[in-house]
């Protein structure tokens, strides 16, 4: 296997030559750069596999099989996929990219290309979630989705168990499906996870009245699962519901912001506001990718409502639903300069997690340094070294290497 090419090597293509764009980093007491004296510990609190869009069709139960997502190539040789859950096929776009994009789109298939691109980019480790297997909520059946998820926990563990300290995949899981949830979460912890993924609705489509959803008690069983193995419960973006809803004119943008980032809100509203964390309070919780500026316009207007719509709230709490957050909660970015500058002033250091969002065209591989230039030269020293990496080390129970420690 050919070793992936050197930073220098990268295409710097039109499209994206603002990635290089840096203030740079005097003054720091640390740096981002991978071969930096003093570097930060850096953990990506959020990327994605590469996976073997085989996986599900060689390894799901037969009675499965039929049911699986449908992908095919149509005459103008665009390519689609429809999964059950979805009333229209959504547009793959791989075949469009080029240069930097494409390559991006191609990495991280092996664990060692994952290692060398890391290298490249300063990560020491990782928290790896499903890419393509983000499908495996597409679908209204939670038992469907619970058979997916074993497929894709079986061969996470295959391919990175054996880098775990470094490479450390979630565990998928399908909540709506309680009992097979609870099982699920028990096998994955004896696996050696470290953390979980839940969608962020249990059942997937449009909201309905009365339906399971994580404010629900019924929801009980799965939360002292979590608990009980020490894994926190993440919520990753462009889950629960249809994200490539929009067409036309602003599509990538809107489905992006509307119809995918948005989805991080509601499981922490859900889960701060119903009393979640009074029944369980060693229960870790948080968003991934949907960034943090808006978690200090979350926190007061759930403390709004609750005060506010007092007549009409149910259970009443110890204390106000932003406390829940803070104490338990986190969200993870990868640039965003507007939350960074409410970490420190509102006390939220401690609740945010950086993340290179590996290999996505979203985050900042093979560029991390810069990025971070670019939106934390503005915060302390401290806050900086928490928000990199010390926070997921903590969060997920990573160990941070002697040289750091010395440090």
């Amino acid at each position: 296997m050919s070793a992936m090419p050197e930073v220098r090597d990268i295409p710097v293509d039109e499209e994206n030559a603002w990635r290089l764009e840096t203030p740079g980093s005097e003054g720091w007491a640390h740096s981002p750069h991978p071969h930096a004296a003093n570097k930060y510990f850096m953990v990506s609190a959020d990327t994605h596999a590469n996976e073997p869009p085989t996986i599900w069709e060689e390894r799901i139960e037969p009675e499965f099989r039929d049911r699986l997502p449908k992908v095919w190539v149509d005459e103008k040789g665009v390519r689609w996929r429809k999964s059950e859950g979805n009333e229209r096929p959504d547009r793959l776009v791989l075949a469009a990219l080029s240069e930097q994009d494409q390559l991006r789109s191609r990495s991280g298939a092996t664990p060692e290309e994952r290692l060398i691109d890391h290298d490249l980019d300063g990560i020491d480790a990782e928290i790896i979630f499903p890419n393509k297997g983000l499908a495996m909520w597409y679908t209204p059946d939670p038992v469907f989705a619970q058979a997916q998820c074993r497929v894709y926990n079986d061969w996470a563990w295959e391919v990175f168990g054996p880098h775990n300290a470094r490479l450390a995949p979630v565990a998928a899981i399908s909540p709506g499906d309680i009992e097979g949830a609870v099982k699920e979460i028990k096998r994955t912890a004896k696996m050696g996870f470290k953390a979980l993924a839940f969608p962020c609705k249990p059942v997937y489509g449009v909201h309905k009245v009365g339906e399971l959803n994580y404010n629900s008690p019924e929801m009980d069983p799965v939360w002292a699962a979590a608990q009980d193995a020490d894994m926190p419960v993440t919520f990753h973006i462009a889950t629960g519901k249809d994200p490539r809803t929009a067409r036309g004119n602003g599509g990538a943008v809107i489905n992006y912001v509307c119809h995918a980032v948005s989805t991080g809100l509601e499981p922490m509203v859900n889960i701060c506001a119903s009393g979640v964390i009074e029944r369980f309070p060693r229960l870790r919780f948080g968003t991934i990718e949907a960034g943090i500026g808006f978690i200090m316009w979350m926190l007061d207007a759930m403390d709004e409502a609750y005060l506010k719509h007092h007549f009409a709230v149910r259970p009443k709490l110890k204390n106000m639903p932003s406390d829940y957050f803070r104490s338990n909660g986190f969200s993870t970015f990868q640039e965003d300069r507007s939350g960074l500058y409410i970490a420190e002033k509102y006390d939220l250091v401690g609740n945010f997690m950086w993340a290179n969002d590996y290999p996505h065209h979203e985050g900042t591989w093979p560029y991390s340094a810069q990025a971070i230039e670019r939106t934390m030269s503005h915060i302390g020293d401290e806050s900086r070294a928490r928000i990199l990496g010390l926070n997921a080390a903590r969060i997920f129970n990573i160990d941070i290497p002697e040289r750091y420690r010395q440090a």
